[in-house]
């Protein structure tokens, strides 16, 4: 699996948000960091269409996101940093059921896929319960499942942990890289946890619109510490 991003230009009206001359993505677990505004969300809208460059082409194993934004779409899943952003029925087993209406057409195999799904994730006991009761981590673990269930081959997640506690930033984390190890997806994640990052076999800072480091996650991490320290402090109390 390969995303490539080839004369990446995305803009607001003249002022330039992105740019990304070329870029090639292969690794299975790569995280993104930077400062707030410096394009980490767009870098992995531009993966699976939801928005689109005003220059350039990014293409997800050789399908144009634009061109062919809902074969896109169909390997390339979006998971936001606000779970309420993605559920929008009374029960998690509905919200992944909906997830499914366009590819299986035959309710029970819904019922069925979606029920295994949540199974899967450690959380079939919330099926019928009401979203609303959930706790914020069991609303981003049923946010991924309506995601999952559609078998991507590719998982963009977007600030996955800010709003969840340490113990459900842990578990939200152990399920994703359990399942992607299993199913061979790849993992592509915008955070501002540097410790998350640093579980990646590569790791983007993306700062000011540009891709300003690209390796190793301990260097990257690294020089995106030493780029945001105030001048004069060496870090020693």
């Amino acid at each position: 699996m390969t995303i490539a991003f080839r004369q990446v230009r995305v803009l607001a009206g003249e002022r330039e948000l992105l740019a990304v001359p070329r870029l090639d993505l292969t690794e299975q677990r790569i995280s993104v960091i930077g400062p707030n505004g410096g394009g980490k969300s767009t870098l992995l809208q531009l993966v699976n269409g939801l928005i689109e460059p005003a220059e350039g082409t990014v293409t997800v194993a050789g399908k144009d996101t634009v061109a062919e934004g809902t074969a896109v779409r169909r390997r390339a899943g979006f998971v936001f940093s606000n779970p309420q952003a993605q559920l929008v029925m009374p029960t998690p087993q509905e919200d992944v059921e909906l997830s499914l209406r366009r590819s299986v057409k035959d309710a029970a195999a819904r019922r069925s896929r979606a029920r295994a799904c949540l199974d899967e994730l450690g959380i079939g006991e919330l099926a019928g319960r009401s979203s609303h009761e959930l706790s914020g981590g069991q609303q981003q673990l049923v946010a991924l499942a309506t995601v999952l269930v559609q078998r991507p081959a590719v998982l963009l997640l977007d600030e996955p942990t800010t709003l969840l506690d340490l113990a459900n930033a842990e578990l939200f984390t152990a399920v994703v890289g359990r399942l992607a190890a299993e199913h061979g997806i790849m993992v592509l994640t915008a955070t501002h946890d540097l410790q998350l990052a640093a579980r990646a076999e590569r790791t983007l800072l993306v700062r000011d619109g540009r891709v300003a480091a690209d390796g190793p996650p301990a260097e990257v991490i690294a020089a995106y510490r030493a780029q945001s320290m105030p001048a004069g402090d060496d870090g020693k109390v």
